[in-house]
């Protein structure tokens, strides 16, 4: 079998040709061709593939996200496996029951049907999720530290500094499915369309990525001050934040939109946009 890998060079804190050396041991007879991706016209290339050789995608879940939105929904009809190299890999956390043997995903079915956002003006497609409050502020934080540092950057670390110190809460509107919702002392407001994001917070434990009726789920955490916010947080990690109803909100549904009423960062599977008031998710 000849398989054509496409790695992302800058994908887990710029380590990310390693998973070509590993994959030459995982697929140790087989015929391998590691292309850089980031040169590429992906959409063209895998299109281009013959029928009896595979592609194999390196990368994390910004790799994923630039491959979704390259397709835009056109995706070929052939296998296309993933192989894990990024730094939180929530997408494969989501699936992780469906790793093959050789550590392979296969992950054609997840890149058709995808929800869209509308940020400044942009619309993106989006696997994971929208985060949007100190999620954001999270990772406009870790960009900065990446310009500066090739250490891996702690976003639990920037996120209990920013509950304490630096991120003050908003004011929220959400509207889902024609449904307006007010939210006093916002600190976050994502919508979701798999569980988890940010290196493993299991934000809706109860979203499916594969609903039947294309639904994602936005999640409201409010209302609290700092001290309240801070001991709930850690209990993201396992979805038991959704027991704090008296400042946890979910609402499952198609058409959101969510509105702060100042602007702050938004990530879109952890590619972060900054300067944004409002966002709109079509499912």
């Amino acid at each position: 079998m000849k398989y054509h890998i496409l790695y992302n060079p800058y994908a887990g804190n710029k380590s990310g040709k390693k998973a070509v050396d590993e994959l030459k041991e995982i697929l140790k007879g087989d015929e391998l061709e590691p292309l850089d991706l980031t040169v590429l016209d992906m959409k063209d290339f895998i299109g281009k593939i013959p029928e009896d050789e595979s592609v194999i995608v390196c990368g994390g879940d910004g790799t994923l996200n630039h491959l979704a939105n390259a397709f835009d929904g056109d995706v070929p009809d052939r296998k296309i496996y993933y192989y894990p190299s990024g730094t939180g890999n929530d997408f494969a956390n989501d699936i992780k029951d469906e790793r093959l043997d050789n550590g392979l995903y296969e992950i054609r079915k997840y890149l058709i049907n995808l929800p869209s956002v509308t940020v400044n003006g942009q619309e993106f497609l989006f696997l994971n999720g929208i985060g949007y409050g100190i999620d954001g502020y999270c990772c406009e934080v870790g960009d900065k530290q990446k310009t500066k540092s090739d250490k891996p950057v702690n976003y639990t670390s920037i996120a209990i500094n920013g509950l304490l110190f630096h991120y003050k809460p908003t004011e929220a509107t959400v509207v889902v499915d024609g449904k307006e919702h007010k939210y006093h002392k916002t600190w976050l407001c994502p919508t979701m369309k798999g569980r988890f994001y940010g290196g493993g917070m299991m934000m809706c434990p109860n979203q499916k990525r594969d609903d039947p009726d294309g639904k994602v789920t936005v999640a409201a955490i409010y209302g609290c001050g700092k001290v309240k916010t801070l001991t709930v947080f850690p209990t993201i990690f396992k979805g038991e934040h959704i027991k704090h109803t008296e400042m946890v909100d979910m609402i499952s549904g198609k058409d959101i939109t969510v509105t702060f009423n100042r602007p702050v960062a938004l990530q879109v599977d952890g590619e972060t946009v900054l300067g944004v008031t409002t966002y709109t998710v079509h499912a």
